[in-house]
């Protein structure tokens, strides 16, 4: 397992903003922006995006890494398949 720590994202998504579908919206408009094999974070306050992006990224065949709780939001990890 990766330290989530660490790692730095090609691309960050912040939708801290948005109530959920927002963030799992966001992610899949956004991840046509990377390339395979590159890592996008997404920034959520919502934690529904808890499940949402691990079972969406099981449906499309991306790399959920994984995800660390902040104060007020969570970092999500995914490598783009």
């Amino acid at each position: 397992m990766e330290d989530l720590t660490k790692i730095v994202a090609d691309l960050v998504i912040d939708a801290r903003g948005t109530a959920c579908p927002g963030p799992l919206l966001a992610a899949k408009k956004a991840i046509g922006e990377i390339e395979s094999g590159e890592i996008m974070e997404i920034l959520s306050a919502d934690e529904g995006t808890k499940h949402d992006i691990p079972r969406w990224c099981d449906k499309i065949g991306h790399e959920f890494l994984g995800f660390t709780d902040l104060d007020s939001y969570t970092r999500l990890f995914l490598r783009k398949a």
